[in-house]
């Protein structure tokens, strides 16, 4: 079966991806084990001398299962089986990271996130992803 990763990172250009990742599923012959993946920044500085680990471990969880929220939604609703996952670091490289860890066949994004800049073609996560990936990516918009 096809092992195909998304990552997500709460925008309305990733929510919007997923929604079209969901039209595109027709296209498969056989339906793809979804698996979101939402990286949380790493907290700066010397946060870690003042807040102990497991409560660092925890907000990173919270705020990442709000980012997963909305893609999750829309796959419930659509009726899709998922599998959802939390890192954390900088995000183009934990996706590729995770993908090649994980043995996934293909990473399906939008083509900007969080840091849209207008005029840009591709956003910078996606960009990257696309040069350190050794597996298809596919972009959807």
């Amino acid at each position: 079966m096809l092992k195909i990763l998304l990552p997500v990172d709460g925008s309305d250009n990733s929510n919007k991806a997923v929604t079209d990742f969901i039209h595109l599923l027709d296209w498969y012959k056989e339906k793809p084990e979804i698996h979101l993946l939402n990286v949380q920044h790493s907290l700066d500085g010397n946060v870690s001398l003042f807040i102990n680990q497991a409560d660092i471990k925890q907000y990173h969880q919270e705020e990442g299962l709000k980012s997963l929220q909305k893609a999750r939604d829309l796959l419930d609703q659509a009726g899709i089986a998922y599998q959802y996952h939390i890192t954390v670091g900088d995000p183009a490289e934990m996706i590729v990271r995770f993908s090649a860890e994980k043995h996934y066949d293909q990473i399906v994004m939008g083509p900007r996130g969080k840091g849209s800049i207008q005029g840009l073609l591709l956003g910078s996560v996606t960009s990257k992803v696309m040069q350190l990936s050794n597996i298809p990516v596919l972009l959807v918009k």
